[in-house]
């Protein structure tokens, strides 16, 4: 994005884009059809479970001034009306954990003052909403979040395991309580006794465990050995709230004698209770609120809308990242003018405002580009397979396909045209059917099915549908409350534990911590499976302090949150580190250390030269649709980084020099998913040898239908054929920029 701070252009150009593609975002929904509901469907549960676990902590922490039924209400209003009138459709909003950390302290300064007090809580925050939603139109004005490519590595990751932190905190805090007696509960109470809170705790503690346990265990559900794909992938993909349902059910096995408060249940009003009303008129009290407070309000203001800009700006730009092929444009600077009429909307009727949302924003985009390959995938496949019934050449073939793809195009003048197209065919198809001559062509030489997957670029269906839909269903959740109030706590907490693990994985600065702790004796272990380029080339000590320093600043982060009334200022430190990581970190480390360790766009070296057999190995690694796994074909990571994960399909007639790869040194098994090398933010991500596998003995029958096209076996077959293996290759780093083995910096201390 160009760099611009001239008032009002930033906002006018998004404007100018978006309303030139803002029917075809609607004509593109509908005309999905009931596809649509997949990634609504995914992406609803993604958003309204973690809303709903918020709002049992804002109840817990305000003394059920808030519960979830405000931040559902919120998700579901803000969500309504920025599919409807916002810029960027694929950017979910909803209550996120820092606003809710914000509320908490908030309500602790309000609630120690007799002026305010909990009575006035509402009205003043309505004041600090509208103070946060000035200082965002000022930003989205002055084309503020042009410099958003200034969020690099270093600040995105570690505001992400700053998160995770307070996640965990947040289940182990819910824990402890499940021991204690609630503040708002008649402690005579039976089930208050010291032997059934015992009882409790520990009831509280399988429950919890048991959906962190299972939900981790279902996320990894496509690498399963026993089910088909698509049930395999629906369990990946379903699996989290499917074992909240679960571990609900269990909730209520215990019977009899037990009192009825155990285990502990969600706990807020129906919409429709007496006084659930008070909220939403929270306007005609603000005036009641003293004129110092109202000054005052403009200091928590300051940090949210930091945090804010911070965090809606970088949600929006992993929704759209590269990779992920969007083709209309971006609007940054006018979705951050909408989020300030959204926060004085929420802060008007009394509830936490909704911003967008990590990671739920890139999932979305995500299974988008899923449902865009399904679309795309039967269009071809019909297309191609009229064309060979009419005995055509390959040659014919695909041009039909590249004809219909381009036909599934969008026809806006805007768009950026589909440069790239339809990939090339496989060098090994090609000689199949030049080798038939003229005898016609068929699924033995062609199989459709299978190479088409291969042939599709990554494309999403760029639409307002399921944004609507599934802010809607959110909604609808507020008049289902009873249903909802069956959760455990419990069962909340450990869905708390879930989220923060599940973010650590693809986080550079978790992985240079456990560099940290492992043995000398077993970095090598680090080179042998997948690493990002600073391993090899930035020396231990350098990684060791870089890690030290940015583990400090995390501490320093998660300290200042426990502070209560300094604690509204941790935004601030997460946007003090632009100007640390652009002006100070140079002087304390060479560029070209600091360059693999936290690749900014503004001095991102350029792309690395591919020779062409490598960049025809890279293009046809992944496949969408192998036994139903279409989700297999994408997995976002933690700042929107996309990993193929498909298995490598690898043509090969005669022997060819296979590219070595650490990984095969110690892995037994390389088809399992993952496949390519990855370049995201100046990265290289090393996964699995491009090896192309020498069939020399097959029988002639085997050859003519199938040699030409094998999986990417395990070494442990190379054995048996008395082949050498890689298990058997001295280890050896290979360098990213070139396939030939070169010594490591790894072990290096300067």
């Amino acid at each position: 994005m160009e760099e611009s701070f001239v008032p009002f252009r930033g906002i006018k150009n998004d404007l100018r884009g978006r309303l030139m593609c803002y029917k075809q975002d609607w004509t593109g929904g509908f005309r999905a059809g009931f596809r649509i509901l997949a990634p609504t469907t995914y992406i609803f549960f993604a958003s309204a479970i973690p809303v709903i676990s918020f709002g049992e902590q804002l109840d817990r922490d305000t003394d059920g001034v808030l519960t979830a039924v405000q931040t559902l209400a919120s998700t579901a209003l803000c969500g309504i009306i920025h599919s409807i009138i916002g810029g960027q459709p694929l950017l979910i909003l909803g209550v996120a954990e820092p606003t809710v950390i914000m509320y908490t302290f908030m309500f602790k300064f309000a609630k120690s003052r007799p002026d305010l007090g909990s009575k006035l809580f509402l009205a003043w925050t309505g004041w600090v909403c509208v103070w946060t939603a000035v200082l965002l139109f000022l930003l989205a004005i002055l084309g503020a979040c042009s410099i958003i490519n200034r969020f690099t590595r270093v600040a995105g990751e570690l505001f992400g395991l700053l998160i995770a932190m307070l996640f965990m905190q947040e289940a182990i805090r819910g824990l402890v309580h499940e021991f204690g007696i609630p503040g708002r509960e008649n402690p005579n109470a039976i089930e208050f006794q010291s032997s059934w809170r015992f009882a409790n705790g520990m009831f509280a503690l399988v429950l919890s465990f048991g959906l962190l346990l299972t939900a981790l265990r279902s996320r990894k559900a496509r690498s399963w050995r026993y089910g088909s794909g698509w049930l395999r992938g629906f369990i990946a993909d379903y699996g989290v709230p499917l074992m909240v349902l679960v571990w609900t059910a269990v909730s209520y096995t215990p019977a009899g004698s037990i009192p009825k408060g155990i285990p502990r249940r969600l706990f807020s009003p129906n919409p429709w209770s007496p006084g659930a009303y008070e909220n939403w008129t929270v306007v005609k009290d603000m005036l009641n609120v003293p004129v110092l407070y109202i000054i005052g309000a403009f200091i928590p203001a300051t940090m949210i809308a930091v945090l804010y800009y911070f965090d809606h700006s970088v949600a929006s730009q992993l929704a759209q990242q590269k990779e992920f092929n969007l083709k209309k444009p971006p609007s940054f600077h006018y979705d951050l003018l909408l989020l300030g009429f959204l926060t004085i909307l929420c802060g008007l009727i009394g509830i936490p405002p909704a911003n967008g949302v990590i990671p739920q924003s890139p999932m979305h985009t995500k299974s988008l580009a899923t449902l865009k390959h399904q679309l795309l995938r039967n269009k071809l496949v019909a297309a191609a397979r009229k064309c060979m019934r009419r005995n055509a050449s390959l040659g014919e073939v695909y041009g039909s396909m590249q004809e219909a793809y381009q036909h599934m195009q969008s026809p806006l003048i805007h768009q950026e045209s589909s440069a790239q197209g339809l990939k090339e065919l496989k060098e090994s198809t090609i000689q199949m059917a030049s080798n038939m001559g003229d005898a016609p062509l068929d699924e033995t030489v062609f199989d459709v099915e299978k190479e088409i997957d291969d042939l599709l670029p990554v494309e999403v269906k760029e639409q307002r549908v399921s944004n609507l839909l599934q802010a809607i269903m959110v909604g609808a959740c507020v008049a289902a409350m009873p249903f909802i109030k069956m959760i455990p706590t419990s069962v909340l907490w450990g869905y708390f534990a879930f989220m923060a693990i599940e973010s650590l994985p693809g986080n550079q600065f978790w992985e240079r911590i456990l560099l940290l702790f492992t043995a000398p004796s077993r970095r090598y272990k680090v080179l042998e499976d997948y690493h990002a380029t600073f391993v090899e080339t930035v020396p231990f000590k350098t990684i060791a302090v870089f890690t030290i320093f940015q583990t400090a600043y995390l501490l320093v982060c998660f300290g200042i949150t426990w502070v209560p009334i300094a604690g509204v200022l941790f935004p601030l430190m997460i946007m003090l580190l632009v100007p640390v990581r652009q002006y100070i970190l140079p002087k304390f480390f060479k560029g070209a250390h600091l360059q693999d360790l936290d690749a900014a766009e503004y001095e991102e070296a350029p792309a690395l030269s591919f020779n062409l057999t490598e960049s025809e190995l890279v293009s046809r690694t992944g496949s969408f649709a192998d036994d139903g796994e279409i989700l297999d074909g994408m997995v976002t990571r933690s700042r929107g980084e996309i990993r193929r994960v498909c298995s490598l399909k690898m043509a090969s007639g005669t022997a060819t020099p296979s590219i070595q790869s650490p990984r095969f040194s110690e892995k037994e098994d390389c088809s399992s998913p993952h496949g390519v090398i990855t370049r995201s933010r100046g990265e290289i991500r090393r996964i699995c040898s491009l090896n192309k596998i020498v069939v020399g003995t097959a029988s002639p029958s085997l050859q003519s239908h199938h040699s030409f096209e094998k999986e990417e076996c395990s070494p442990r077959i190379s054995e048996l054929r008395g082949e050498q293996s890689p298990r058997n290759v001295p280890r050896r780093p290979i360098s990213p920029r070139t396939t030939e083995p070169r010594p490591s910096n790894l072990g290096k201390t300067g």
